[in-house]
């Protein structure tokens, strides 16, 4: 038998090929060195191996890759460092159940590209798509195709370079998401989580808000899609990070679903959210613990609606006692106010909650409530939820300011998406349901669950209006 090239010299063993692998693995460790990782906890922020760590499950994580990254090896042709890689990724647990983490490490090059992580970012996508498991990306830089500073004129460097290392080599290319696909198919077949921890810019950022739900760390956490020294170069106007892109602004325009006050607390959000859904479309949402009694009455319910229809009441005191206590869990409570949209359980049992808030419009859909509709339904839609709806909604909002907002084209979108959905749907008339968008109650031409509580008032116009 011939030998083949691979076969190791003088039929030796494998033995210094295999310590090659596990010092690779050893320097890995290291990220970006310990300079670079003391700036990065100096920043306040937690290093990208402490952040897995913390997600999930105690020894769980199965990192894919680790290796990767550019050598440097000694005139004898041994290893003496490696820059990794500065995107880790692999399969773990959270709450025993088995996910997807792909993490970016800032002290890599600020989290950009290098040869190696768009093939790893693509990895990690197709691994939850083909393999059917969550997706939880923790964000911190850009993670997009590079710097011009990585390019090289020289043609000796050129010819070793990857021709699919995008930004290498003395070239640019035309613009391209290489694995975009598997992005938007993974919107339409996994639980998707995005948790900016640090500032997110260009692709970055549009991997952040391609998901279910994302996460902003006050004051830690910026997104935009280009900074602040390239706003101000161009004499737009003079910004800083949290001007430009806090999550102040990002919570409250529906780019972000939720702001929290620390890194811990961001991971405890995304472990909390993925405790509702399935792990893929194939499957349908889980039962969890029983805590409460399905029997259970709360007479605070009988006086909660004032009969004065003029006086306001808190929706959410009617949530947390209609549903399993303690279940409710609100997603995108600064946007889109007049609207009330989260997850609970009912006997255990995992629902999308949608509710009116009579405190902003009395109710009434803006355009920003409207769009905000359209995707709390389509995520319900998406992972087989059963909605329950507490209806107080006088209409869409009038006036000069919700025709310039074109509160019609979006309110009808948002009704279009309620007419689309074929999950069981119940509907409680709490108080107001009028006009086109009180028919927004629920799919009215399917078979439904509907009631209505004695404060409930319906009708084309109130009487006031007509």
């Amino acid at each position: 038998m011939t030998p083949g090239s691979n076969d190791p010299p003088d039929g030796g063993n494998w033995a210094r090929e295999l310590d090659e692998l596990h010092s690779r693995e050893a320097l890995a460790e290291n990220m970006g060195g310990d300079e670079k990782v003391r700036r990065q906890h100096d920043r306040g922020k937690l290093d990208v191996r402490r952040r897995i760590d913390l997600l999930l499950d105690a020894g769980s994580f199965h990192e894919i890759g680790k290796i990767a990254g550019t050598p440097t090896y000694d005139d004898e042709g041994n290893l003496v460092d490696l820059r990794a890689s500065n995107f880790v990724f692999g399969r773990g647990r959270i709450d025993d159940r088995t996910v997807v983490v792909a993490a970016d490490d800032f002290t890599v090059r600020g989290g950009a590209a290098d040869a190696s992580i768009i093939t790893k970012q693509i990895a990690a996508e197709q691994m939850a798509l083909e393999l059917r498991l969550p997706l939880v990306r923790l964000i911190d830089g850009t993670g997009g195709g590079g710097s011009v500073k990585t390019l090289d004129s020289d043609p000796k460097k050129q010819s070793e370079n990857s021709a699919g290392s995008y930004g290498r080599g003395a070239r640019t290319y035309v613009p391209a998401n290489p694995g975009w696909e598997h992005v938007v198919a993974n919107l339409a077949t996994v639980p998707v989580v995005a948790l900016c921890l640090g500032p997110v810019a260009g692709l970055g950022a549009a991997r952040a808000v391609s998901s279910h739900y994302s996460v902003m760390v006050k004051g830690l956490s910026q997104l935009f899609v280009a900074g602040p020294p390239v706003v101000n170069r161009l004499g737009l106007e003079e910004v800083d990070k949290e001007s430009l892109g806090g999550s102040r602004i990002h919570t409250r325009n529906g780019a972000v679903d939720a702001e929290v006050g620390s890194e811990e607390e961001a991971f405890e959000h995304a472990c909390r959210f993925l405790s509702y859904l399935p792990s893929s479309i194939h499957e349908l949402p889980g039962r969890g613990p029983v805590t409460d009694d399905p029997e259970r009455t709360d007479d605070s319910l009988l006086d909660v609606v004032p009969r004065d229809r003029r006086h306001v009441y808190r929706m959410r005191d009617i949530v947390e006692s209609v549903f399993d206590q303690g279940s409710f869990f609100e997603i995108g409570a600064r946007f889109g106010r007049s609207a009330i949209t989260g997850l609970a359980r009912l006997d255990g049992w995992p629902v999308a909650v949608l509710a009116g808030d009579p405190y902003h419009y009395g109710g009434g859909w803006t355009a920003d409530a409207s769009q905000k509709v359209v995707r709390f339904v389509d995520l319900a839609e998406t992972f087989h939820l059963p909605v329950v709806h507490l209806v107080d909604n006088p209409g869409f909002v009038i006036g000069s300011e919700a025709e310039r907002a074109a509160t019609i084209r979006h309110g009808s979108r948002a009704l279009a998406a309620v007419y689309q959905a074929t999950v069981p749907w119940c509907s409680i008339l709490v108080r107001k349901a009028f006009g086109v968008a009180g028919a927004a109650h629920s799919p009215a031409h399917r078979f439904q669950y509907r009631y209505a509580w004695p404060s409930g008032d319906w009708g084309s116009l109130p009487v006031e209006g007509g």
